[in-house]
């Protein structure tokens, strides 16, 4: 019974030196897509989404981070400075669902525990996969769905961050995702084993984009960690 009580004593002493601080919140905001379609503006925020997102903090200067994110993108020749876009008419609507993994580092050390004010730059970025629709340019020359895909991205956010109560962060970030895709607007279909380039349109040569402009909310749960390990 005593060796017993050791042990536990032993390893409730160890759970407290690991343990760790972790943040779980949700994500709002808008997106804009950059392709060949529509404007081309980098950051134009101009359509809904929504996600969540959770943290691991390692360090007072790192985390790792993960998220969902849904984001409706869109485009319309009609809305774009370019003449040529605006003559051709083409237009498109397409969902991305993205789950995000990867690192986010702080400018500053940023420990949710202080008992000061505290805020900070912070970068993000790792690697993301997403569902979305393929989409073609059909014989009367509409932008439709012909199948579910699957691609990744390679995320590059720059944000800034500050507690706003106790145990509630706040974020405002701007993230553009480079996608290994340029199908988001139907320039570059792939239906079936064969590639129709008559199907074809714009740059082909250039991947599409899509940004996410919007706030985090997250509420910090779990003990003081011993950052000194790690």
């Amino acid at each position: 019974m005593k060796y017993f009580g050791t042990v536990l004593l032993f390893l409730t002493t160890a759970f407290l030196a690991e343990a760790q601080t972790y943040e779980i919140g949700g994500m709002a905001g808008a997106a804009n897509y950059i392709g060949d379609i529509g404007k081309t503006n980098y950051i134009h925020p101009s359509t809904l989404a929504v996600g969540g997102i959770f943290k691991w903090n390692r360090s007072a200067r790192h985390a790792f981070r993960a998220s969902l994110l849904v984001a409706n993108i869109k485009g319309d020749d009609a809305d774009s400075d370019n003449s040529r876009r605006e003559q051709r008419g083409y237009s498109f609507s397409n969902t991305v669902k993205e789950l995000s993994i990867g690192l986010e580092y702080t400018f500053w050390e940023f420990d949710v525990h202080s008992l000061e004010s505290i805020s900070t730059p912070y970068l993000y970025t790792g690697l993301t996969t997403f569902g979305y629709s393929a989409l073609y340019k059909n014989e009367n020359n509409q932008i439709e769905k012909y199948d579910n895909a699957i691609s990744f991205a390679i995320p590059m956010v720059v944000g800034y961050k500050a507690r706003v109560s106790t145990n509630v962060m706040m974020g405002f970030e701007i993230g553009a995702r480079y996608t290994f895709t340029d199908n988001l607007d139907g320039s570059n279909p792939k239906k079936g084993k064969a590639d129709d380039k008559t199907l074809k349109f714009g740059n082909i040569n250039n991947n599409d984009w899509y940004v996410f402009t919007g706030i985090t909310v997250t509420f910090a749960f779990g003990r003081r960690p011993c950052y000194c390990v790690f």
